[in-house]
């Protein structure tokens, strides 16, 4: 039984989590997470015991030194709090480690253990992908769930997904089979500029989480972020033809698949959206969010200490999404860029960005 000492009665609670590692691309999910953790002060409450999760040959402990005194940080999953005041209080139950190594269904039970015992009414897992998505355009992000009834009243797509999973998928199932309404928001990730951070895909997830919730997130430095972001790999793009222009045929592709969608009926959501956030502030776009795409007037120079990105691997010659296994970036590190639907590709995460809805 889990006793939870010292842990105030919560409002509203929703728990929100990510998990480093094969579904966390850019390392965009558990830096979202962060994000929350520190700009609303969360104080940690508990910790899973690194032992009955973790192959420590895979995730190895860190030592360090605190004032001479050699201490060890072991790598694990810990739950935090944060108290969300306002004219609608709600709290905030965050979730962020490292994907286990083993035992997932164990960890996954203890997790729901956790949200039971705060009276938790969703969970909200957080995932990124590496996709063929172009940097300069607004980063897809797509909200599915297993629960048909939740897809209905919240906009969220209803998946279909069958192949390898991560956590995120794992965790989302188990909820399911627990009764407890369980959503997925997952991010994809330029594949040709894969390497972490990327404040985009981030600022991204915490803009439709800032949806999903109904809260509104303090984004600090995340906008400015992301602007360099972007600035700094189209310097290195402009450098590079190949790249260039490989990013160019992304850029018509996404817009292309984009037509479509200037219906009546997505006209009015956005423009739902834009009421909901109609105080703009300096270089934000309506409620404090960045303009993802961008004006490089706006931009820091980020171009030093940059790595170029990789060649862009070609579909004839590169490596097969629908192989499961993980892609370019890192063993482990992100899960393969398929569509929802196919045979590969990330559980639950969104479909090839050629095909992707706008921004959401």
């Amino acid at each position: 039984m889990i006793e939870l000492e010292g842990v105030p009665e919560l409002i509203d609670p929703v728990m929100v989590a990510a998990f480093e590692g094969w579904n966390d691309a850019g390392d965009a999910a558990s830096t979202a997470v962060a994000h929350l953790d520190r700009e609303w002060k969360g104080e940690v409450f508990a910790a899973l015991d690194a032992e009955d999760y973790y192959d420590f040959q895979v995730n190895r402990p860190t030592l360090w030194l605190d004032g001479g005194v050699r201490k060890i940080t072991w790598p694990t999953t810990r739950l935090s709090v944060v108290r969300v005041g306002g004219d609608k209080p709600r709290d905030l139950v965050l979730v962020r480690g490292i994907e286990p190594s083993m035992r997932w269904r164990s960890f996954c039970n203890e997790i729901l253990g956790f949200a039971h015992e705060l009276g938790v009414e969703m969970v909200v897992i957080l995932g990124a992908l590496l996709g063929d998505t172009p940097h300069t355009r607004p980063v897809p992000v797509s909200g599915v769930t297993s629960d048909p009834d939740l897809a209905r009243t919240m906009d969220l797509e209803e998946t279909k997904y069958e192949g390898p999973t991560g956590i995120v998928g794992i965790l989302q199932e188990a909820c399911t089979h627990a009764g407890v309404p369980a959503v997925s928001l997952w991010a994809a990730v330029p594949h040709y500029v894969s390497q972490p951070p990327n404040p985009k895909a981030t600022l991204a997830l915490l803009n439709r989480l800032e949806d999903l919730i109904g809260l509104r997130i303090p984004l600090g430095e995340l906008p400015e972020d992301a602007r360099a972001w972007q600035l700094g790999v189209d310097q290195l793009a402009a450098e590079d033809s190949e790249v260039a222009e490989y990013v160019q045929t992304l850029e018509e592709a996404r817009d292309t698949a984009e037509l479509p969608e200037a219906s009546g009926e997505a006209i009015a959501r956005e423009f739902e959206r834009y009421l909901r956030r109609r105080d703009i502030g300096p270089g934000q776009a309506p409620g404090g969010h960045a303009t993802e795409s961008g004006d490089a007037s706006y931009l820091r120079d980020t171009s030093s200490g940059r790595t170029r990105p990789p060649k862009p691997v070609r579909p004839e010659s590169g490596g097969d999404p629908g192989s499961g296994a993980p892609p370019a970036g890192g063993p482990g590190r992100q899960p393969p860029a398929g569509r929802e639907g196919d045979d590969g590709g990330d559980e639950d995460g969104p479909r090839d960005s050629s095909e992707d809805s706008p921004e959401e």
